[in-house]
């Protein structure tokens, strides 16, 4: 397996090279967290699909289709292309138009700086957990090329990680997920070619029925299949890294047709992660989860066409790694250290948020170095807060109801009723059930249902009853005018 670690750690330091060459066009705040602003079709396009198809969708989600069948996929691809796709339906084009710089920004010109505080609190984490999950697959794919044991190769993709995430900002990584959104479609085109004219249509042929059925079995509820679709759907259309490429986009029109194209390539090219672990069901029956699409890959391709393939999923976790740890950052330098203290020069703001990027990326390595999985930790990222989040958004943005306190009821009530549901004793659902009323009870066994129905009800009760009062004397912060 040495040529193939070669041709990895000769992909890397290619990567760090555009990375460092691209560096050089750094000059402001703007151009290291959103691009200057000027992305074009191409380069919006590949970032948004780039940066979406990580890590979980190649290893974790060719693991759970070999373990689970189809159901398994009910996130990747199939929930995360519906969610993009809902974003640039949606949320694409007025979020461009109010020029912000972070999602948080948002929260603090609609309602008040603390609620701003407070989602800051709640995209931090949900950030952190992705970036934590491509660092453990980077480790994995390491380890299966290289013989060291996953504690040292999480430990090096760490450091790479980090390096390549400090130099050029978000205009680096676009260019680069130009690149490495084609290593992707190449890599896996290769491995199904390759699977295809050993096996045929075959490959298939001892696959289970069971297998096949992509809404879940008869022992799963419908409130489980909802659950399993929501999380991806909703709970990822106010991801920070999926906002950012929006706001990014140099037009309107550059913002909604990217995501809706970005969608398009990456329900198709998640395919080949879903065929693959349905094939290994019977031609691998006995791998383990994260290793099923790597241990295929080296039992059909000789060790070149390996080597292409393992520079697919190393483009995988670069070109999403680099966007998590640098919205981590852009939210705590942006959102939070710079309003605290005087106004800085443009080269000092970018300093900060790159002394940010290398902080929040040793919390990551610690995260990874102790983590059960990658697909436990982008099925947490997807969940936790991000049901308040959508609420305040979608309120916030297209209606005039509700302000600061009906906002920050509803991050408050989403986040507690997630931590009450999933984090609660044994019986977290029933625990959960008990204190709420019959309408909510329900869905208490559902972590993000019940915290989505929950930030909801919050944020009505307090727009309604609470704020009713309160608006002749405090009125929600005004939104600038949108850019035409």
């Amino acid at each position: 397996m040495e040529p193939v670690l070669v041709a990895i750690l000769a992909y890397v330091v290619l990567q760090l090279a555009v990375g460092a060459w691209i560096s050089r066009r750094i000059r402001t705040e703007e151009d290291y967290l959103v691009a200057g602003r000027r992305l074009g079709p191409w380069l919006a396009t590949f970032t948004i699909f780039a940066t979406w198809f990580g890590a979980e969708t190649c290893i974790g989600a060719a693991g759970e289709v070999h373990a689970r069948g189809l159901s398994g996929a009910s996130a990747d691809p199939f929930g995360y292309a519906l969610c993009i796709l809902f974003m640039g339906l949606v949320f694409a084009v007025p979020v461009w138009r109010l020029r912000l710089t972070t999602l948080a920004d948002f929260y603090r010109l609609r309602f008040s700086a603390r609620v701003q505080y407070g989602a800051v609190l709640l995209m931090i984490p949900t950030s952190l957990l992705w970036a934590a999950a491509q660092v453990r697959a980077f480790g994995q794919v390491l380890s299966a090329s290289s013989g060291f044991a996953v504690e040292v190769t999480i430990t090096i993709a760490a450091g790479v990680v980090i390096l390549y995430t400090l130099l050029g900002g978000l205009l680096a990584d676009a260019w680069t997920d130009l690149v490495q959104g084609i290593a992707l479609v190449v890599g896996l085109a290769v491995i199904l070619v390759a699977l295809l004219a050993r096996h045929g249509t075959g490959a298939w042929d001892g696959v289970p029925e069971a297998h096949w059925r992509l809404f879940g079995g008869p022992e799963e509820s419908l409130l489980d299949t909802l659950e399993g679709w929501a999380i991806p759907i909703l709970g990822s259309v106010t991801a920070a890294e999926l906002v950012t490429r929006a706001i990014a986009a140099r037009s309107a029109a550059v913002a909604r047709g990217a995501a809706l194209a970005a969608a398009g390539v990456y329900a198709l090219v998640g395919l080949v992660p879903v065929l693959v672990g349905l094939a290994a069901v019977t031609l691998r029956p006995d791998a383990d989860g994260e290793q099923v699409l790597p241990l295929l890959a080296q039992d059909l391709l000789p060790t070149a066409l390996y080597a292409v393939f393992a520079g697919a999923l190393v483009s995988a976790i670069l070109s999403t790694v680099d966007s998590t740890l640098l919205v981590s950052a852009s939210l705590l330098s942006h959102n939070v250290l710079l309003r605290l203290g005087p106004e800085r020069s443009e080269r000092a703001k970018v300093r900060i948020s790159r002394l940010c990027v290398a902080g929040f990326g040793v919390l990551a390595y610690a995260i990874a170095f102790h983590a059960q999985g990658v697909h436990d930790l982008v099925s947490e990222a997807s969940s936790f807060g991000s049901a308040g989040l959508l609420v305040a958004l979608a309120f916030g943005l297209f209606t005039p109801v509700g302000g600061p306190v009906a906002a920050g009821a509803a991050l408050a009530g989403g986040l507690g009723a997630y931590l009450a549901s999933a984090y609660g004793p044994a019986d977290g659902g029933l625990a959960a059930a008990a204190l709420t009323p019959p309408p909510l009870s329900s869905l208490a066994g559902h972590p993000f249902l019940f915290s989505l129905a929950t930030a909801l009800l919050a944020y009505l009760l307090a727009a309604l009853l609470l704020e009713r009062r309160l608006f002749r004397r405090v009125a929600p912060a005004p939104i600038p005018a949108p850019v035409p």
